[in-house]
């Protein structure tokens, strides 16, 4: 038995503790060596502590800097921000890491195996926004500012190329906008292009890309890919559009890692109106937990559980309603389980 990992435990809202409960269902099978500090956020933490991110929580994801987490809903005015994004920012999670595998074979497209890296922090999401009145309309006017910087391009570029090498992966696609966001894309663009010469070059095979061509090819071709990196924004889109490669967000994990913490998470929404039937897909919430015992040094584990998962959904052919079958959430699990126990 590996030393015990102690670890934050975020259930989430909506279809969260259902799918939470899954996974951890899932690991115990494994005997991970996880030990949890369960905590709240989201719609549940301004319910109970008045605060979508409550302080006990914030503190605990600092002492253990390692947390796996449902989806939260951010409530509706308040003036309540996105807790995902403040998430990232309170533990600068600058690298968003979404791989999305073709784990059920026989959809539009098939044998699909691609990583997106999305930067984190900066462009258009830093929350730069404000109205201009002309006349009477308090809003005429809209104005957004986004900002790249060299270190945090440098920053997500290295993890990228980093991760790629040490993965084995064969081509990192940079995706930018520089032909009309000269600036904004512009030195992402060119800090890709130094840093490759000066230290990648030989090691792994490099493009560039412009972000509405990319969407192309990646719905024309998507094999032409392995690994994209790109800004805020366009990480954003393109990781969802990659998601639908594979069937959906239901089978999308993702990670958010720095330097100090990383949290692993199903990217997917809160789904409040099927919480409580029975009904949601825990695979991508699983998939994140897989991608979480990776990062501990634990592939073993992770390669088991993956490996379940291709097995219960394929061999055994339980799969919930999303994947077009009726199985519940609990059976689902059930199944699961039994495979990794066995």
């Amino acid at each position: 038995m590996s030393n015990p990992i102690p670890a934050t435990l975020i259930p989430g809202d909506g279809i969260g503790p259902e799918i939470v409960d899954a996974t951890l269902a899932a690991l115990d099978a494994l005997k991970a060596p996880f030990v949890w500090d369960r905590q709240i956020a989201g719609l549940e933490g301004v319910t109970t502590a008045g605060d979508p991110l409550p302080k006990a929580t914030l503190d605990s994801i600092r002492r253990t800097r390692l947390a796996l987490k449902g989806p939260l809903e951010t409530p509706s005015g308040g003036g309540y921000r996105s807790s995902n994004v403040r998430l990232r920012e309170e533990f600068k999670l600058y690298a968003n890491l979404r791989p999305a595998l073709t784990v059920v074979p026989g959809g539009r497209f098939d044998n699909i195996d691609l990583v997106v890296v999305r930067e984190n922090l900066e462009g258009l999401y830093i929350g730069h926004e404000h109205y201009v009145q002309i006349d009477d309309d308090p809003h005429a006017v809209a104005m957004a500012t986004g900002i790249n910087t060299r270190a945090g391009c440098r920053r997500i570029l290295e993890f990228a190329f980093e991760h790629s090498i040490a993965t084995g992966r064969k081509k990192i696609t940079v995706v930018h906008k520089a032909n009309i966001m000269k600036a904004l894309t512009g030195i992402f663009k060119e800090t890709a292009e130094a840093m490759y010469e000066a230290k990648y070059k030989g090691k792994i095979q490099f493009e560039t890309v412009i972000v509405d061509a990319c969407a192309m090819k990646l719905v024309l071709n998507p094999w032409q890919f392995d690994v994209i990196v790109t800004t805020n924004l366009f990480g954003d889109i393109l990781s969802d559009l990659v998601a639908g490669l594979v069937g959906g967000l239901g089978m999308a994990p993702g990670a958010n890692i720095g330097a100090d913490a990383a949290i692993f998470e199903a990217v997917h929404g809160s789904a409040p109106d099927i919480a409580g039937q029975g009904k949601a897909n825990p695979v991508a919430l699983m998939l994140a937990a897989a991608m979480m015992l990776d990062h501990v040094q634990r592939t073993d584990l992770a390669t088991r559980l993956r490996q379940g998962l291709s097995a219960t959904l394929n061999i055994d052919q339980v799969r919930t309603g999303d994947l077009g079958a009726s199985p519940s959430t609990a059976q689902f699990t059930q199944a699961l389980v039994a495979r990794l126990k066995a």
